[in-house]
């Protein structure tokens, strides 16, 4: 039986049993590791529990930047495919996956496309890169694979190369940014395609929230389930560092745990565990990782853990949506706010086309924080565009920040610079 399905006990006791065994095999491998262990005086035999791991130091983002090959557990000649982070906080770190590890992987996104309620038989169209050193792409694609469903490996943008593709192989879901989705939407009613009668039933978001703390669609779910309500829409959250994914069931109130695949700890300001419930720093152990296995990674991620029994059965806990990423955190005039608040707003703003969010030190000490955007609606004048877009500021944030119009074209080449697999929307200068 599926591990997520069994009683908080079991799952506690099955974590621990993996997580010994993971304790003993970084001890054994890893140099990084090993130095930590001996540095803090403590023995690799000694963690035994979850609560054990308090006791040893975080990993953080710089240790794996400065000492990147000390945490390879394997030689050289086993590593089958490397890697890399996206960089958007600092110089991408380089992973190294064995094979055994690209089959954790594989077994990691089948797991989270069966738990968003894809089966054999789905055709799903992948609207994400699969190159340029990307986990996540090669992921989705061997867990389709593993699964026994199908894939079309269309890439990142290009509308038109994304409709004609459904017209001619009808998938019956898609996995992209959720932004683009309202791409796909304005091409599709410039085109007169009837997307919503097309042969797509579920959308997988990546990269971006879809709802708030509560599970309700936020503004940008909302604007694409108004537009387009015959599909199910499921968010997930995942990064390099953790080789888990943590998706929606059907019932979208939380991404769901792997337990065989991933600790999960939730710390507050104080590096200490909060209660259940209460928001904090996700911080990570992997399980089962052979080549660059973490313990006690801080993600820098800001979400809640949801330990009551899903409707789904699963007993597994989940993550709510995150709330934003520590070091994003935006102090605006006296408010704190965190960048998918600004672009919540921005993606329900019928007449702002791309945009980008530049956050710098101001003059005050304070942030200032600047919206560059391009406007979707012609006949809107500037002047009045940004004084609307102020006002939804104002409604929604109760502070505004400075706004600039830009034309779409050098949005856009913001948004997709050529060595970028993501698009950027947030430059911090800080």
């Amino acid at each position: 039986m599926d591990i997520e399905f069994e009683s908080i006990e079991r799952i506690r006791e099955y974590q621990e049993e993996l997580l010994r065994k993971q304790i003993h095999y970084v001890s054994e491998h890893s140099p990084y590791y090993k130095r930590m262990f001996a540095g803090q005086g403590v023995d690799p035999d000694s963690i035994r529990t979850i609560d054990d791991l308090q006791r040893l130091p975080f990993t953080e983002k710089a240790d794996l930047q400065r000492y990147n090959d000390d945490f390879r557990c394997v030689p050289k000649e086993d590593i089958i495919d490397y890697i890399t982070t996206s960089g958007t906080l600092g110089d991408p770190v380089v992973f190294g996956c064995t094979d055994h590890d690209l089959e954790r992987l594989a077994y990691n996104e089948h797991k989270s496309f069966a738990c968003a309620g894809l089966k054999k038989g789905d055709i799903l169209q992948l609207m994400t890169t699969i190159d340029k050193r990307f986990m996540a792409g090669l992921a989705y694609w061997m867990g389709i694979r593993r699964m026994g469903a199908s894939i079309i490996r269309v890439g990142n943008g290009i509308p038109e190369l994304q409709w004609d593709t459904i017209q001619r192989l009808r998938p019956t879901a898609i996995m992209c940014v959720p932004s683009f989705i309202l791409r796909l939407i304005e091409y599709a009613e410039q085109h007169d395609i009837d997307y919503r009668h097309s042969s797509i039933r579920k959308i997988i978001g990546i990269g971006e929230g879809l709802r708030d703390q509560q599970f309700r669609l936020n503004l940008l779910g909302q604007r694409i389930h108004e537009k387009w309500p015959e599909v199910e829409l499921y968010a997930t959250y995942s990064s390099t560092e953790m080789s888990a994914t943590f998706s929606e069931c059907e019932h979208a109130c939380g991404g769901h745990v792997h337990p065989e695949l991933i600790i999960v700890e939730i710390i507050g300001e104080d590096d200490k565990p909060v209660k259940d419930g209460e928001p904090g720093e996700v911080v990570i152990t992997t399980l089962g990782v052979e080549g660059m296995p973490l313990l006690r990674f801080r993600t820098g991620d800001i979400a809640a853990k949801v330990v009551e029994q899903c409707r789904c059965g699963r007993n597994s806990y989940r993550l709510t949506p995150l709330i934003g990423r520590k070091h994003n955190m935006i102090k605006l005039k006296g408010t704190t706010i965190y960048p998918p608040a600004i672009n919540d707003v921005l993606d329900n703003t019928d007449f702002v086309g791309n945009y980008v969010v530049v956050v710098r030190p101001s003059d005050a000490g304070t942030d200032a924080v600047i919206v560059r955007i391009s406007l979707r609606d012609a006949s809107i004048q500037q002047d009045e565009a940004i004084k609307q877009l102020k006002d939804h500021f104002r409604s929604r944030l109760r502070v505004t920040p400075e706004i600039e119009v830009l034309p779409a074209d050098v949005i856009q080449q913001i948004n997709f610079p050529a060595k970028s697999r993501k698009p950027v929307k947030f430059i911090d200068e800080r």
